[in-house]
């Protein structure tokens, strides 16, 4: 199972690095072709930011187990957000993507799980759309104020850790806030920036993609309207992200059952060298006694 994780990871890291290039850039240009639309004056539905009242957690397991506490750390990182967001007052429903989430929602009728989605062997577009299009009726009927993707972001083979991404609305501010204008973005909250400081991996929230930010200056023209542009290219954003997520989970995934079934074969080593060691204690010990009842049967007979 090692082997098999090994091999499969290569190709699902390389599909995550691949992936952030355009995933971010997409961000950046939609914040510059919504700040236009706010200069217009133009309202787009999924960047409109409303008080919120209800959030929908987008919560990404996996569909299989023996990859360590992976599956684990999502879930409590959901739960500690369910209980964040009852104590603001603020109501919320899950949507479960993956086996291991879905059996253990569904094991808690107390949770409110929306809708309970299946995983692809290997994350695709078409998979994305499917989230893409539950988050999409769920927001633009105003069920819900705000979403969240809660899922595993990967950063080595030996390191993931369990984020939650804001996913709308697409706020130029990179906050949403409750009906008393008290912001309920989570404290780790990745807000849509991965870079590097030190050599080392690190996120960045979203002031910090605003200073440097100059994608679209002010004197452009757009051909079509930039609300146009916008309605456009929501969809991708929407698709691309939620890709990324998956994509970024899965990889997590085959890494924590890598390391995890090598230390299980670390231990299963160290088990038998530990067993054997006790078996030739043992083995000596009795051949030893019978030496000595044979040495003692032969003085007996003298």
């Amino acid at each position: 199972m090692k082997l098999v994780a090994a091999a499969k990871v290569r190709r699902a890291q390389e599909a995550v690095i691949n992936g952030r290039p355009f995933a971010e850039t997409l961000v950046e240009v939609l914040y510059s072709i919504n700040e236009q639309c706010q200069l217009e004056d133009v309202e787009v539905p999924l960047t409109a930011i409303r008080p919120v009242k209800k959030v929908a957690l987008v919560a990404i397991t996996g569909d299989r187990g023996l990859c360590g506490g992976f599956n684990n750390a999502v879930l409590k990182k959901v739960e500690n957000r369910i209980e964040e967001l009852k104590n603001l007052g603020l109501d919320y429903t899950v949507i479960s993507v993956g086996k291991k989430g879905n059996a253990y929602f569904g094991r808690r009728p107390s949770v409110n799980v929306d809708r309970f989605i299946g995983r692809e062997y290997f994350p695709n577009s078409k998979e994305a759309q499917v989230i893409a299009d539950d988050v999409f009726s769920l927001f633009v009927s105003e069920e819900i104020d705000k979403v969240e993707l809660i899922y595993t972001k990967f950063v080595s083979l030996i390191k993931s850790d369990p984020v939650i991404h804001s996913l709308l609305p697409l706020s130029a501010k990179g906050e949403a806030c409750d009906v008393k204008g008290i912001s309920i973005d989570a404290s780790e909250d990745e807000f849509f920036r991965l870079t590097t400081r030190e050599g080392k991996l690190t996120v960045e929230r979203d002031h910090a993609i605003r200073l440097r930010r100059s994608i679209f200056s002010p004197n452009y023209q757009f051909e079509q309207h930039p609300a146009q542009i916008l309605d456009a290219l929501m969809p991708l954003y929407l698709n691309s992200q939620i890709l990324r997520a998956l994509q970024e989970s899965y990889a997590s995934e085959l890494a924590a059952r890598m390391n995890a079934m090598s230390n299980a074969t670390d231990n299963a080593v160290e088990l038998k060298k530990n067993l054997s060691i006790a078996y030739n204690r043992e083995r000596q010990a009795k051949i030893t006694g019978e030496i000595l009842e044979i040495i003692a049967g032969a003085e007996a007979l003298k």
